[in-house]
């Protein structure tokens, strides 16, 4: 990380005064190995600004597995092999459940009341109540089947009408399913607001839980270097960024209050405990807070997902041949399938799996944190260490034959949406497959190759994903008797 001459005179000017708050003594005994750091700030100038997750698996080779690295006395471990983050996050739950101080988010953004950044208490807990209550089991997600094959069905009619909006198509529906479950809100035709604020909202989420994107998590103290100060442009942009977390949770959560109160709510997650007659003002601000996180939760991972799975099909279009194949000898040709067909598709589901292995929808674990000194594979684990798993290389192990058993995170940490995520990416793959044919774009005669990069980030999606109307090019092609049900049969 290249740190600026006026970020350092900052981190200097604070340094004597950080040091007076923080008497924690952090023991370095026998800890894992890693690269050596240096005085004060540790191992800042090691971490890698983008792609990180590359980075730690290209560690892996040197140090091992487990990996160790300071950021200003803040000890971090790096996990690259699925059995060391199931020993530790999931057997060892309630030691590596907490979470470590995401300032740049909490503090200065404002997520300092979501599940996700909550500590393992009791108000976490019920969080997760509420989260079950909707979508924590497939039998809860298959009360919400209906919502996404309808939204993949209008999904289709929007992708056969205009293809080369193959982005925001995507963004929409899975936007739609979600905020229909969370608020009972239907998005409208053309630009939505709740969607853009999601997308956008998540994004600078996503950049802002980078590990070591941005000094002050790793010094909280900087937190009250004012906006002017040399070296403080976190600020500008957490306050910037802010406005629009306070946008995102306000927003969709009073348009369900007035439809209550105006008696035209739409049953919705939201809708349901606010009729609660015992519900105080707590348990109110819980609920909004539980909303906004499956809002957001639920419209990135499943867009990214699916943006992976139009990558792998104009990359592969050999397997995309034996999956449309399987689709008209299981389904045929006279109806698009339905989740009810899905036991009746092994290979959709096995394309499905290496889509999510692909690329991880999250490169990166959100970090976990210990309550409690720890011991492993004869490493100490001193209490508050931060732990991050590095999906990417445990997906990248082909010993690791399921990849729904690590994208969707550990142990008492892991997203509680991950039933709904996965019923709704198995269905766009099934009705994309059995309604177009997917190739690469052609300009001027000239086959185009998808460059395939991906951002950078927390959550980790397509950079540009292009895909051109098929009266041009052949990019998708939807068979006449596809288009009837699509427009036809099943058009709203």
């Amino acid at each position: 990380m290249i740190i600026p001459l006026d970020t350092l005179l900052a981190i200097l000017g604070f340094y004597i005064f950080y040091q007076s708050l923080t008497s924690k003594s952090r023991s370095s005994v026998n800890v894992p190995p890693g690269p050596i750091g240096l005085p004060f700030i540790g191992n800042v100038l090691d971490m890698p600004t983008s792609y990180e997750h590359l980075t730690f698996a290209k560690w892996s080779k040197r140090w091992g597995n487990i990996i160790s690295v300071t950021l200003f006395g803040q000890r971090l471990i790096l996990l690259n092999d699925a059995q060391d983050a199931t020993a530790l996050l999931d057997k060892r739950g309630s030691n590596y459940s907490d979470r470590p101080a995401f300032t740049m988010s909490t503090e200065l953004m404002g997520w300092k009341e979501a599940p996700t950044f909550m500590s393992y208490t009791d108000q976490f807990k019920e969080a997760r109540r509420y989260f079950g209550q909707t979508m924590g089991s497939k039998n809860a997600v298959k009360g919400h089947h209906d919502l996404i094959e309808l939204e993949n069905r209008i999904f289709l009619r929007r992708l056969l009408q205009t293809p080369e909006n193959v982005h925001d198509h995507i963004r929409k529906m899975a936007g739609a399913i979600i905020l229909m479950i969370t608020y009972g809100y239907s998005v409208k035709e053309g630009a939505d607001a709740y969607v853009d604020i999601a997308d956008k909202t998540v994004d600078e989420f996503g950049q802002a839980t980078t590990p070591g994107a941005f000094l002050v998590d790793a010094l909280p103290i900087l937190r009250y270097i004012p906006s002017w100060f040399p070296g403080a442009h976190f600020q500008k942009l957490a306050a910037q960024w802010r406005r629009n977390v306070v946008q995102m949770v306000e927003t969709p959560f009073e348009f369900v209050k007035e439809q209550l109160t105006d008696g035209t709510a739409i049953p919705s997650f939201v809708s349901r405990l606010l009729e609660d007659r015992n519900l105080t003002p707590e348990k109110e601000h819980r609920v909004k807070w539980t909303a906004v996180t499956m809002y957001g939760g639920g419209s990135d991972t499943t867009v990214s997902a699916i943006y992976s799975f139009f990558l792998a099909m104009t990359l592969h279009p050999e397997l995309q041949r034996k999956a449309t194949r399987e689709i008209d000898e299981v389904i045929g040709t006279d109806r698009l399938p339905t989740l009810a067909d899905r036991e009746q598709l092994p290979y959709i589901n096995a394309l499905m799996k290496e889509v999510l292995r692909f690329n991880p929808v999250a490169n990166l674990g959100i970090p976990h944190q210990t309550t409690q000194d720890d011991t492993y594979a004869g490493y100490s684990i001193p209490k508050g260490t931060s732990v991050i798993a590095n999906i990417w290389a445990f997906l990248h192990n082909e010993e690791n034959r399921d990849p729904r058993d690590f994208v969707f995170g550990h142990g008492r940490r892991i997203c509680p949406g991950l039933h709904l995520a996965d019923a709704s990416v198995f269905l766009t793959c099934a009705v994309t497959l059995a309604a177009f044919d997917i190739s690469k774009a052609v300009e001027d005669g000239v086959i185009i190759e998808p460059s395939g990069e991906y951002t950078t980030g927390t959550i980790s999606t397509l950079n540009i994903l292009a895909i051109k109307s098929p009266q041009s090019v052949q990019v998708l092609y939807c068979p006449s008797n596809t288009q009837y049900f699509i427009v036809g049969r099943y058009g709203t």
